[in-house]
């Protein structure tokens, strides 16, 4: 043992482990002798919950398809190298083959030990260079995988049945087609699912008939995925959720095949799966807040290594909802009033459209069963209870450096706190009335607070119960004035270098990025999905869903997420900069801090944006709508 923990000692990562870790490691070791060509670990292995710690000898990589000993490794690990973390910490398969090319003596450490080890600051960089080697040797440093969508990784159309096919027929058409899985179109235009899984667990462990219908061995409704969204934040929902299948949808709702997460481990990153893992094994408040602190530098670690932005602002998103769901564990544990499956927190703002960014505060809602009695009766209701929860959570989320709204957009405010009912009466009082009570301050803004529910999205709780996006599904047909008011509200807000504000301020020589560029395409973008029946999706699955609407043309489409992506490319590299600085993140720019490039880039941007605005504007006159 004192042997093993003083070799341990010696390498990275294990240099930073206090005496009481390198011996538990040193306890819990298992060394073994291999001679040369030895497999140690393959292509297919799953449940890989160890590492390895070469202590002599030699360790290849190689591709799978790379069978003989004398072919090119993609890496070699030498004495004091480790081998099999990104398998352990994802839960995927190992996906290529390790093996000795001499007699090798080999340390097998457990997942369990490991895991914490790699959620400290010399863990995390222990992997941060790992993956840039990584990245180095198969071309350059840029993380290319980030960029890659769940749509690019559908490899063929999905296998439909209808609900009464039988589970046998269903069975052989998955066998036929060579799929793990069938989709079930539902009249309410949801989806189900049946898996071999479901065939293992539900039908012959079960004891049911094959002749049973599927719609009774189905899992329904199926989680669902757009097809543009990034697979490496989709892949971390799936771990949040323990699925195995996610069926991928269109803009407009066709089923375009099915993604597996084993198809998700080889083009998503790594990087956020050790912060993630941190926080969900935080057991309490502060454990929570160590873990979610390190989230400004995850941002900085990828923008850093050359992870797009769009993908930086999704996983961001991703990790900000796990720390959400772990706050809301932890309090909802200490005092379970309300059964988790009668309520519904949700997300709001930018990070719902998993648009994130390091200045990002927390906005959310609640939305509660009608069927959910008063936990106690008296004075204390059902109410009170929830929005007690929602003080408490985001107090812990302040001490996570995750600041609530400071606009009130938060679960503890009466207005963002409603059963499912009373959400639904409110989404129809907004269409009919969508400037408020004016003459009541406390009166709800229709326009704005549809803006923020439209937006929504479930992220602990019952996912049925967020029922203001079904309301506003059917907006271009039912409310055809309320959908033009909503645009009138997307072309007053005119993208534009300099405001009157900022002239009477005497600001000429700053820009708020987000407020006169960003804004602008995100409003104009929930206009036009919900002019297409899209209520809930991202800025850029917004515009393309709209594309050809009638007033907003391929070309606009084009131009603005083009721009879009330019403006978060420019946002994030000034609050990284920021946060490295030890600012507060913002989005306000020193124009003259900015490069001459730059400068034209944005100028231009700026200009493309209210040029959109402009000819969406002639055309919507046409149609009696005046900005």
């Amino acid at each position: 043992m004192d042997d093993t923990a003083e070799f341990l000692r010696r390498f990275p990562p294990f240099q930073s482990a206090t005496p009481g870790e390198l011996a538990e490691l040193a306890s819990n070791a298992v060394r073994s002798e291999f001679a040369t060509g030895a497999t140690i670990l393959d292509v297919d292995m799953r449940d890989v919950d160890s590492v390895w710690v070469v202590c002599s000898g030699r360790v290849v990589i190689l591709h799978p398809e790379d069978s003989a000993l004398t072919a090119v490794p993609i890496d070699a690990i030498d004495v004091g190298g480790v081998f099999g973390f990104s398998a352990m910490l994802s839960g995927a398969a190992f996906g290529f083959v390790a093996r000795t090319t001499e007699p090798s003596s080999l340390i097998q450490l457990p997942g369990t030990l490991m895991r914490p080890l790699f959620s400290n600051p010399a863990g995390l960089k222990f992997l941060a260079d790992a993956v840039s080697t990584a990245n180095a040797q198969v071309g350059g440093p840029t993380d290319r995988s980030t960029k890659r969508t769940v749509g690019e990784l559908v490899s063929g159309p999905p296998v439909l049945v209808d609900p009464e096919t039988g589970v046998r027929d269903a069975v052989q058409r998955m066998t036929d087609s060579g799929t793990s899985c069938v989709v079930v179109p539902l009249p309410d235009g949801s989806h189900g699912i049946f898996t071999d899984r479901d065939l293992r667990i539900r039908v012959v462990a079960a004891g049911i008939g094959v002749d049973t219908p599927i719609r009774v061995v189905m899992t329904a409704p199926a989680e669902t995925v757009t097809a543009d969204r990034l697979a490496a934040t989709v892949l971390v929902d799936m771990l949040d959720r323990g699925l195995r299948h996610m069926p991928v949808l269109s803009t407009r709702g066709e089923v375009l095949g099915v993604v597996e997460d084993g198809e998700l481990h080889a083009a998503s990153t790594s990087r956020s799966f050790v912060l993630r893992r941190s926080v969900a094994l935080a057991s309490n408040s502060d454990e929570l807040a160590v873990a979610a602190r390190r989230i400004p530098g995850l941002a900085v670690d990828m923008f850093r290594s050359g992870t797009e932005a769009t993908a930086v602002s999704a996983i961001l998103s991703v990790v900000i909802d796990s720390v959400v769901r772990r706050a809301l564990e932890l309090e909802w544990n200490a005092n379970p009033e309300v059964p988790r499956t009668e309520m519904a927190w949700l997300t709001l703002g930018s990070v719902a459209r998993r648009e994130a960014m390091p200045s990002s505060d927390v906005d959310s809602a609640l939305s509660w069963s009608d069927l959910l009695p008063d936990p106690h009766g008296g004075e204390r209701t059902r109410d009170t209870a929830l929005m007690d929860l929602a003080s408490r959570v985001h107090r812990t989320l302040s001490e996570c450096g995750l600041p609530a709204d400071s606009n009130g957009a938060v679960a503890s405010s009466p207005r963002f706190a409603r059963s499912a009912s009373q959400w639904r009466t409110a989404a129809a009082h907004w269409l009919s009335n969508p400037f408020g009570d004016r003459g009541n301050p406390a009166g709800d803004s229709g326009l704005i607070m549809s803006s923020l529910l439209v937006d929504g999205r479930v992220v602990w709780g019952n996912r049925e119960l967020h029922t203001v996006p079904q309301v506003y599904r059917t907006l271009a047909e039912d409310h055809p004035d309320a959908l033009r008011l909503q645009l009138r509200d997307a072309l007053a807000g005119r993208a534009r270098l300099r405001s009157l504000r900022d002239v009477l301020a005497r600001r000429g020589g700053t820009f708020d990025l987000k407020a006169h560029a960003i804004t602008p395409i995100v409003n104009l973008a929930r206009w036009g999905g919900l002019s297409v029946g899209l209520a809930s999706a991202s800025t850029p699955a917004r515009l393309a869903a709209a594309s050809g609407n009638g007033l907003l043309a391929d070309h606009d489409v084009k131009i603005l997420t083009e721009v879009f992506d330019l403006l978060q490319r420019l946002r994030l590299g000034h609050q990284i900069a920021q946060v490295e600085a030890g600012v507060p993140p913002g989005d306000v720019l020193v124009m003259a801090e900015l490069s001459a490039l730059e400068r034209s880039l944005l100028g231009d941007g700026v200009r493309e944006i209210a040029a959109v605005q402009r000819r969406v504007g002639y055309l919507a006159s046409n149609v009696g709508v005046r900005p």
